[in-house]
């Protein structure tokens, strides 16, 4: 076996910089521009970049073929939706909190891995997981005065990203970074388009600026000064995507899901830099303990010798 355990690491690292990039360019535009053409003019950008760049250097166009399509459909209906009800969230959420009650997801993602790919989580890891709950429970402060039910939304979108990581491990031993990454951006452009042309007019925009105006707002042309902002967003998505994909097609789902709670300090500086917003001292007390728990399960298991690499992906090129 050939030892590329940085790799897996390394790739979600600098996914989850592009993904924080994407957040905060999102929330900008929030004001703006309608959800889903946001997400059809960055699709299409990154779409342009992926089979113009990333795709022949990844093998070729032929990596494109697949046996599996109706997975790949699934995988982009799943981060459709993640999507959807996360950033329907940042824009009335505060971008740090938003990040992080999202991030009960890759305490998912380790259960999930458990449940769906027989990986192995001993009880150390398992009351990691519980401590990262918990962090998200003292955040969204179900039943208190300053409850927002927005702040459901992030976590909703937390089970749908699970989910979509299960399915990238189980069909990445056949399936290259690329494949995967080019459909998903597809399923986006489908489901923007479709949008578009249904709500696009904004004859159900009721011009309150509330987050469901942000999904039904009327579509127009983007300013000539939100051009490059909009291409930043389809190169943060496309590498975003990429790197991501990369990541848990090759190694355990259970190493690299607690390497993206590097997001929250990056949502917590683009929060403060970017929207002058300081977290409150629940959402500190909410990273501490979901920060901790995931630098813990990566420390336990490293001393243990239970984090290993995968075998080769066996891609077809």
């Amino acid at each position: 076996m050939t030892n590329r355990f940085p790799m897996g690491p390394l790739s979600a690292l600098i996914a989850t910089f592009f993904f924080s990039i994407n957040d905060v360019t999102i929330k900008f535009l929030s004001g703006d521009y309608a959800l889903h053409e946001i997400v059809l003019f960055r699709s299409a950008i990154g779409l342009t970049l992926l089979l113009l760049i990333i795709v022949p250097l990844d093998g070729g166009f032929h990596v494109l073929r697949t046996r599996r399509l109706g997975m790949h459909m699934l995988r982009g209906v799943c981060v459709v939706f993640a999507n959807t009800t996360f950033f329907l969230g940042l824009a009335v959420l505060p971008l740090a909190d938003a990040v992080a009650v999202f991030f009960v997801s890759p305490l998912i993602i380790t259960l999930f891995s458990a449940i769906f790919l027989k990986e192995k989580i001993g009880p150390r890891r398992i009351a990691a997981v519980a401590a990262g709950m918990i962090g998200v429970l003292i955040m969204i402060r179900p039943g208190g005065d300053s409850f927002n039910l927005a702040m459901l939304l992030p976590v909703v979108a937390a089970f749908a990203y699970a989910a979509l990581h299960v399915m990238t491990r189980k069909i990445g031993v056949t399936e290259s970074a690329a494949t995967m990454s080019v459909y998903i951006q597809l399923v986006f452009i489908i489901v923007s388009g479709t949008v578009g042309l249904t709500v696009g007019h904004g004859q159900f925009d009721s011009g309150s600026g509330g987050m469901f105006d942000f999904l039904l707002r009327g579509w127009f042309w983007p300013n000539t000064a939100d051009l490059p902002l909009l291409a930043l967003l389809g190169l943060a998505s496309a590498c975003g995507g990429y790197f991501i994909s990369q990541a848990y097609r090759i190694s355990e789902a259970s190493l690299i899901a607690p390497l993206e709670y590097a997001a929250m300090p990056m949502a917590v500086a683009f929060g403060v830099v970017v929207f002058d917003e300081w977290p409150q001292p629940s959402t500190w007390a909410g990273m501490v303990l979901i920060i901790g728990a995931g630098l813990f399960v990566f420390w336990r298991e490293s001393r243990t010798g239970q984090i290993e690499e995968v075998e080769s992906p066996r891609t077809r090129r």
